[in-house]
């Protein structure tokens, strides 16, 4: 049976950010609201106007939505998580629409596993360094994303 988007989303929660206290996690999950919310380019294609099961599902979005990279199992998947109540509470928070005020309007984040974070992401400029929480390092969108 598939997991209801509360069960999928609280395990990514987990799963991309677990090791990041709450406000890593509060903040992982504003990207994937802000990826429906905004109003043009592939995020808005992508959700449809608002579908966040859709934005969680994107292929290649999400290591966690990976059940192998490389051709190797992914052994750090949504599959293998067990959310407790706090993933559960930021999945619903996240599900009513609310975002971390932190990130403002980001859209982008990665773990560049060093302590400075590269100016844009991805690869292309889509996204420009906005801040860092925890290891996590957050884009805001540039006129390049709205032109994907």
């Amino acid at each position: 049976m598939p997991y209801s988007t509360r069960e999928l989303l609280a395990r990514l929660i987990m799963c991309e950010a677990g090791g990041e206290g709450d406000t890593g996690m509060y903040a992982v999950a504003s990207v994937i609201v802000n990826r429906t919310n905004i109003p043009y380019g592939e995020f808005f294609r992508v959700s449809g106007g608002g579908n966040i099961r859709a934005i969680i599902e994107q292929a290649g979005q999400f290591t966690c939505m990976k059940d192998s990279i490389g051709g190797v199992y992914n052994p750090q998947n949504v599959y293998n998580m067990d959310p407790q109540e706090i993933h559960y509470q930021i999945a619903d928070w996240a599900l009513s629409n609310n975002t971390l005020g932190a990130v403002a309007n980001s859209l982008f984040y990665f773990n560049p596993y060093q302590p400075t974070c590269i100016e844009y992401f991805p690869p292309g400029g889509a996204g420009k360094y906005y801040t860092r929480i925890g290891q996590h390092c957050f884009y805001i969108p540039t006129q390049k994303y709205a032109k994907t």
